[in-house]
């Protein structure tokens, strides 16, 4: 769904990354320091309980990770192993998020929603995962109502205001959220299928 945003994003981030570009850093050593930046917060502020201050350190490397792509399009250094390492980087800093996030509840001994978070975690592996296999199979996964960018926001934006006192707002997030990626990897399982026996009977009608 924000994916829609992208063109506009990649506009206004095009000049910064003109401008990061000069400084002679490159696309994959943004993309580290962005996860590292991402890790960090989590890991060391989430667990704690400080979740207004994490998700404020988190957002800027969030941010600043966002310019590995505006940097490569400046620079003409964008490549296989840059893709590649960008989305397996995505995927250690949602862990250390929603791994954060469930480690900071269960310390406050909200148990049950620090289980819903670490539901979070695995669906959002899935929802990732699911696409990944079927591009590799050579079909199109472009579908989910939650991809990564709306699970971020969603978490990040009420683990924020849970940090700032705003009751239940954190619990209500992730519970949809828990929904929201339950749906997203049946829409997935769902399409892939489809093309799936879609495959199957062209064949047979070849065979015929």
């Amino acid at each position: 769904m924000l994916n829609k945003l992208r063109p506009a994003l990649g506009r206004v981030l095009t000049p910064v990354g003109k401008a990061v570009a000069r400084t002679g850093v490159s696309p994959n050593a943004i993309t580290v320091i962005g996860t590292a930046g991402v890790v960090a917060g989590a890991l060391a502020l989430f667990p704690r309980g400080e979740f207004f201050w994490g998700t404020m350190v988190i957002t800027v490397f969030v941010l600043f990770d966002m310019l590995d792509g505006a940097v490569a399009r400046v620079t003409g250094k964008g490549s296989t192993w840059g893709a590649f390492l960008d989305s397996t980087m995505d995927r250690v800093a949602d862990a250390a998020i929603f791994s954060g996030l469930m480690i900071g509840l269960y310390r406050d001994g909200q148990h049950t929603l620090a289980g819903v978070a670490l539901y979070c975690l695995v669906a959002g592996v899935v929802v990732s995962y699911a696409k990944a296999r079927a591009e590799g199979l050579g079909y199109t996964c472009n579908v989910g109502i939650a991809e990564r960018s709306e699970r971020l926001v969603i978490a990040l934006v009420a683990a924020g205001f849970d940090g700032l006192g705003v009751p239940f707002l954190l619990a209500v997030a992730l519970w949809v959220l828990a929904a929201l990626s339950t749906v997203t990897v049946g829409q997935r399982f769902a399409v892939v299928r489809r093309q799936a026996l879609a495959e199957a009977a062209a064949l047979r009608e070849n065979r015929a």
